[in-house]
């Protein structure tokens, strides 16, 4: 991962530092890694200087092969910016102050001839002509020769420190333990990337990526890193530019297929190019396009050739530093600064298509005499305006001369840097430099440290990039954030403020690149073996069950006072729910309570204007005025079933209830047994209703009352009804109801109820038959047939009742057998007296045949 897949002909440059000129030191093979073994540094040494060792200089050869520059002028901007970086160094006073560095540049040629360059400076054969010992190898660009490089040089401790290798092997210490970098390792930029795709909320990205260890690794790591964040790869496309137009056009049908709308290409820049080349016929737009740093801030891609596919393109860079003093160098440059450089030729006649010298000369090139302009060119090597990479060169030869300068420190005869003795600046070790370059820290021109951590890399800096076309139709790469490896997480990534972002088609909004849309709250996440985890489906919580987050993938219960709302999304407290005075069923059991109390009250004072009447009379006025303000109280008794339970309301409404059934029932049985007395008392000899008169009457009637009264206190005393919130009947409903207390008083009062109804049932059937006009006990039969009736039918209509609706049936059995009562003994009566008053007389009452008018 990380190289530069750029492939190796006779165009990449080579350079690294030739060190300090002076004596051969003792040949000493150290094993890799050791500590250096301490070095004085003498008084009288300190002021001698070391000689420059220059590119033309007679007595360092330079290392030239035979081959041509070709067009990466990049590389020789690389090696013009390290000759500015060094002759910028040699003259500041304070860093390295009376010495002087040198440096060799050689062309690689082939990777074959890059080794014998390696294998030739690790040698020192130079050093037997003069030139001093290398110290330092800066490059290469690519990571696959970087570690070939390495692999040379590491057990000679010389330090390798790349400006572009990129790969996150190479920060493995145990294989590469002489290798730096000034650029951030493909490690860091997976990490940056996948934090990106989290921010904008992608989880479902198509990878393209390039043959060679730069794509391969690269796609490896992120897909590796993605899984473990939650963002899946839909397809993972390789590019091979040898690739056949069939196995092309199945990579563009993948795209073009595809539901994702995010492609990151971790591709080197030749790759990326032969690929934009190879596809720009094949209308592949409304994708969004992620870059890698490899090329996601070269001028040639980012141009308007290309924005029909590309357009919104984003990526991290390498953050960008304007050198100052740069430019003006690298334009300055003439054949004649270097007359014995073959590169230098090479890249002037190719550039201007002319001849330096007229025995080269041909038909299709001029001469030319080496004054021409470059800022007249446009290429790779005059294009300033990027000046990301170069930054990286310039920083790599920073480190190697703050390393040689903190060597050459000494505080007390202590080098400050390793605490050992100190150095004598013509024995410096290149492993001595290695320990130096761990512990480097000076300021960046971009901002920030450079400093190096256990792996050799460098702080992770990027610059988010994005690619924006301006009105005059050329392309901008616009800096629209920056990703800070080195601060907490959660505070890495910051987006600039006011800053317009252009997305893939030309969008201004943030496209949307999902599998499956988010699980909304009131959802959760229910997984498919056969799918990909960012693969779902959404099935709404359970009754009782919420989800407060997007894209839960569980539901959790709530407590057991609270239900789930309607969207599933909280957890709110229970419906209380009972019989109360404003829902619809409360007010008709309102209306008929208070009708048939008015209509007992319309009853009561008929009774008492006609209670001189025979009708009146003959049935016992006493009994029949108690009993009226019996049926009053039954009926409004049923109110106090009505509204919230509370302590009292529980225990008055079922003591109410029973006490005053009781005295109604007592009052109809005491009316019973007077009927069947004065039947009695006609028969010859008979003196029964001596035995019943009206004393006995109110006796009967408070002493089975009475009965009823100390069942109720006695329940009242032991399990009194208490205010119950009932969370079993329903599960999204709490039912506030009156729990009983003893079960058995509650069935005990019912009983006795149901004992006397039934005794006066009894009674009243015997007597149903005698033979008065007027003849209570029939009425009274068919009262007490009601009577039991409901009362029958309310035990298993309660038991079963859910919720309120129990209270319900409560309320209508009362006001049911209080409506019976009322209308069977009382209605008959009032009829006659209200609209047959011809039959409200005595002989009429007593009389043995029934009337016609009847």
């Amino acid at each position: 991962m990380g190289q530069r897949d750029r492939r190796l002909t006779g165009d990449v440059r080579r350079r690294w530092l030739c060190g300090p000129t002076g004596r051969r030191p003792k040949e000493q093979r150290r094993a890799v890694g050791a500590e250096p073994e301490p070095l004085r540094l003498q008084p009288s040494t300190r002021e001698r200087s070391l000689r420059p060792e220059l590119h033309n200089a007679a007595h360092c050869p330079h290392w030239r092969l035979d081959c041509e520059l070709g067009k990466n002028y990049r590389e020789l901007k690389f090696a013009r910016t390290l000759i500015y970086t060094l002759e910028k160094i040699n003259n500041d006073k304070k860093l390295l102050p009376g010495i002087l560095l040198g440096y060799k540049i050689l062309n690689a040629c082939g990777s074959l001839n890059l080794m014998r360059a390696v294998l030739k400076a690790v040698s020192q054969e130079d050093v037997k002509e003069g030139c001093a010992k290398v110290h330092a190898f800066i490059g290469h660009s690519s990571s696959g020769p970087t570690q070939k490089i390495n692999n040379l040089i590491s057990p000679f401790g010389i330090p390798q420190i790349s400006h572009l290798s990129t790969c996150a092997c190479l920060s493995n210490r145990d294989i590469y333990p002489t290798f730096f970098r000034t650029v951030p390792s493909d490690h860091f930029q997976v990490i940056a990337l996948v934090q990106l795709m989290k921010q904008f909320g992608w989880n479902w990205i198509g990878l393209i990526y390039s043959y060679g260890s730069y794509g391969e690794n690269g796609a490896h790591a992120f897909m590796e890193l993605a899984k473990k964040e939650g963002i899946c790869v839909e397809y993972q496309e390789m590019y091979l530019q040898k690739y056949s137009d069939m196995e092309l056009n199945s990579i563009v049908n993948v795209i073009k297929n595809s539901t994702s709308k995010v492609i990151l290409a971790f591709m080197s820049s030749s790759y990326i190019r032969s690929f934009l080349s190879r596809i720009d016929s094949m209308n592949i737009t409304g994708k969004h396009w992620m870059g890698s740093e490899a090329w996601v801030t070269a001028p040639d891609l980012a141009s308007i050739k290309n924005m029909h596919i590309l357009q919104g393109t984003m990526g991290f860079a390498i953050p960008e530093a304007k050198i100052p003093g740069l430019t003006e160098f690298l334009l300055k440059l003439k054949p004649s600064d270097a007359p014995d450089s073959a590169f230098i030729r090479d890249f002037w006649e190719t550039t201007f298509q002319c001849s330096l010298s007229a025995s080269n000369q041909t038909q299709h090139k001029r001469l030319c005499n080496g004054s021409e302009d470059l800022r007249t060119i446009d290429n790779d090597y005059t294009d300033t305006s990027e000046s990301r990479t170069v930054n990286n060169v310039y920083n790599a030869v920073y480190a190697v001369a703050h390393a040689l300068h903190n060597l050459l420190q000494c505080n007390n005869g202590t080098n400050p840097v390793t605490g050992y003795g100190c150095y004598n600046k013509t024995d410096i070790q290149p492993l001595q430099v290695v320990h130096s370059l761990r512990k480097v820290n000076f300021s960046l021109l971009s901002g920030g440290r450079m400093f190096f951590d256990e792996n050799g890399d460098s702080v992770a800096l990027y610059d988010l990039v994005n690619w924006q076309m301006n009105r005059d139709g050329s392309v901008n790469i616009v800096n629209i954030g920056r990703y800070d490896g080195s601060l907490p997480n959660g505070k890495r990534f910051q987006m600039k403020e006011n800053i317009t972002v252009i997305w893939g088609g030309n969008h201004s909004q943030v496209p949307r690149s999902v599998c499956t849309e988010s699980c909304p709250p009131g959802n959760r996440k229910v997984m498919n073996k056969t799918r990909q985890i960012c693969c779902f489906d959404c099935l709404p919580c359970a009754d009782g069950e919420i989800a407060n987050k997007t894209d839960s993938s569980d539901c959790m219960k709530c407590p057991p006072a609270y239900w789930s709302n309607k969207r599933k999304d909280e957890c709110v407290l229970k419906l209380i729910e009972f019989l109360s005075y404003g829902e619809t069923m409360g007010m008709v059991l309102v209306i008929f309570s208070c009708f048939g109390f008015f209509f007992t009250l319309f009853t009561t004072v008929i009774f008492f204007a006609f209670r001189k009447t025979a009708i009146v009379r003959a049935n016992n006025a006493e009994l029949s005025f108690l009993l009226l303000f019996s049926l009053k109280l039954c009926f409004l008794c049923s109110l106090t079933f009505i509204g919230r339970p509370s302590e009292w309301s529980c225990m008055l409404r079922h003591t109410a209830f029973g006490i005053t059934f009781v005295l109604c029932i007592s009052c109809v049985l005491g009316k019973t047994i007077v009927v069947l007395m004065a039947f009695r008392a006609t028969l010859p000899g008979s003196n029964v209703m001596k035995w019943f008169g009206p004393l006995q009457q109110r006796l009967s009637v408070f002493g089975f009352t009475l009965i009823q009264v100390l069942i109720c206190v006695l329940w009242l005393t032991i399990s009194p009804p208490f205010p119950y919130k009932n969370m079993n009947l329903y599960q999204e409903k709490i039912i506030l109801e009156c729990e009983l207390g003893s079960a058995v008083g509650f069935w005990a009062v019912l009983g006795y109820i149901g004992i006397l109804a039934v005794l006066c049932f009894i009674l009243a059937f015997l007597a149903r038959k005698l033979p008065d006009n007027f003849n209570e006990a029939k009425y009274i039969t068919f009262s007490m047939l009601i009577f039991c009736a409901v009362w029958i039918t309310f035990i298993p209509a309660y038991v079963s009742s859910p919720g309120k609706f129990t209270v319900a049936v409560e309320i209508f059995a009362i006001l049911a057998s209080s409506f019976g009562l009322l209308s069977c003994i009382f209605f008959p009566k009032c009829y006659v007296i209200v609209f047959k008053p011809q039959l409200n007389s005595k002989k009429h009452v007593i009389g043995k045949i029934t009337s016609k008018s009847l």
